[in-house]
């Protein structure tokens, strides 16, 4: 897929995707993450004692995964480095924005308030290698 392919195919509609961080010990963690774009950088949120948010406060490389798990399947897999923030505005309007992105725009203002709190981190992933790939079963 072309750059604006790939950003079309994450875009398009709200698949999780799998963030991957790297354990203390080396071993991997994935979790699921509601995530929206910002130019080239992947945004998400989460709250501060998470294995994620604190695997990423000690070693920022992380690894995320989007696909369709439908024929004839595609995905995204996006390498990079994160930057977390604990600024309440920043947390608080992209909470909002993803959430309208997942939840709809009439549920946004209440999961935006719900996850926009003291104790979230905004997670701003800068992109260094993208795969992507689209009809896999074609």
């Amino acid at each position: 897929m072309s750059r604006e392919e790939w950003r079309a195919f994450l875009l398009a509609s709200p698949r999780t995707a799998k963030a991957a961080t790297v354990r203390p010990d080396g071993r991997p963690h994935v979790a699921p993450v509601w995530f929206d774009l910002d130019g080239d950088e992947v945004i998400f949120t989460t709250w501060h004692s998470t294995v994620k948010a604190r695997d990423l406060q000690r070693d920022p490389r992380i690894s995320l995964c989007v696909d369709d798990e439908r024929p004839p399947f595609s995905f995204v897999l996006l390498e990079g480095t994160a930057k977390l923030s604990d600024n309440l505005d920043e947390v608080q309007a992209w909470a909002t924005r993803i959430a309208g992105r997942y939840m709809g725009h009439m549920r946004a203002k209440a999961y935006g308030a719900r996850n926009g709190v003291p104790g979230e981190l905004l997670v701003r992933v800068t992109l260094r290698h993208v795969v992507a790939q689209s009809g896999i079963a074609d």
